[in-house]
């Protein structure tokens, strides 16, 4: 299972960072505004890390039969080819604009998670980029249901960016010329969700490994609900920071982390201190299983709609 891989690019030097490896880029799209603001952070991590961009739109069967609006099976094959031709055409224009970036282009047909899948077996992406819609008051959420599959059964780290992005997060978007991607990706500041157990360490160990690449400040932060699979036992979590501790230790990280804890509803309190700190990036470990040692998928699906930066999320 690929997630993000770690690779020591001078281990004679010690307290040397371990680099990230993001060697392919899968970067799904509809060809909505809301894909198209996800697009610079594909190109960006791209030139960023030297990174294949990995470019796919599947023509789902729900939309095609929307658009038939009861056209025979002969008509039903031609709405398909123009679908197809049209959406290969808003690829092509797409990847007019990488510049030097080496890609990978593809138009399916079928479930969209099920044609995903695939791509990402069969090419080794070590992340998704996605754009993600978030409807409703702070008691309800929307993210679109290939945002949800994805996020829930990709094998490798996912990076969301939703409707809430702004600030110094906001990447500028393509320009309406043609123009190429931006070009610098910066991380001046990184939240991380933890409950500093040890099973949430390799989660932990992204976000240190971002902070130290790109000399970010990094706050690694625990929130305590009055019923949340978040809180842990004062013993576990004392034993966690000292494991975090360690690494950090290893990492030689530019600026010294900020570890807080905070009371009162998860993603509330996430989304909150990202956009207090004017945070980058958000850096969440996700696991559906009850008593699990990284957020619950209800907790992640609200950060993500809410958030005024981008959140990369680890399935664990």
């Amino acid at each position: 299972m690929p997630v993000l891989e770690f690779k020591q690019e001078t281990p004679e030097i010690k307290q040397q960072p371990a680099a990230i490896s993001i060697k392919n880029v899968l970067y799904a799209t509809d060809f909505s505004a809301t894909s198209e603001a996800a697009l610079p952070y594909a190109t960006a991590i791209c030139r960023r890390f030297g990174s294949t961009l990995h470019t796919a739109h599947v023509l789902s069967d729900t939309s095609l039969l929307m658009m038939t609006g009861g056209l025979d099976y002969v008509g039903f094959e031609a709405l398909y080819e123009n679908a197809q031709s049209l959406a290969q055409e808003r690829i092509n224009q797409i990847v007019d604009r990488l510049g030097k970036i080496p890609y990978r282009t593809y138009v399916r047909h079928g479930k969209v998670w099920t044609n995903l899948s695939d791509i990402v077996a069969n090419n080794s992406i070590d992340l998704i980029v996605v754009g993600t819609h978030g409807r409703g008051g702070l008691g309800r959420f929307v993210l679109g249901s290939v945002a949800e599959d994805i996020l829930r059964h990709a094998p490798c780290p996912v990076l969301t960016v939703g409707p809430g992005v702004c600030g110094r997060a906001r990447l500028r978007e393509f320009p309406g010329d043609g123009g190429l991607a931006p070009v610098e990706l910066e991380l001046r500041r990184i939240l991380h969700a933890t409950n500093f157990t040890g099973a949430s360490l390799g989660v932990a160990q992204v976000a240190i490994s971002l902070a130290a690449q790109f000399r970010s400040q990094l706050t690694m932060m625990h929130v305590v609900e009055g019923d949340s699979r978040l809180g842990t036992p004062t013993e576990s979590i004392d034993d966690g920071v000292r494991e975090v501790r360690e690494e950090i230790s290893k990492a030689a990280l530019a600026y010294p982390p900020d570890i807080l804890t905070e009371f009162g509803s998860a993603w509330y309190c996430i989304v909150n201190k990202a956009a207090e700190l004017e945070a980058e990036l958000i850096v969440l470990g996700a696991h559906s299983l009850k008593g699990a040692p990284h957020l619950p998928w209800s907790t992640v699906y609200r950060v993500v709609a809410h958030a005024t930066c981008p959140v990369l999320t680890i399935r664990a």
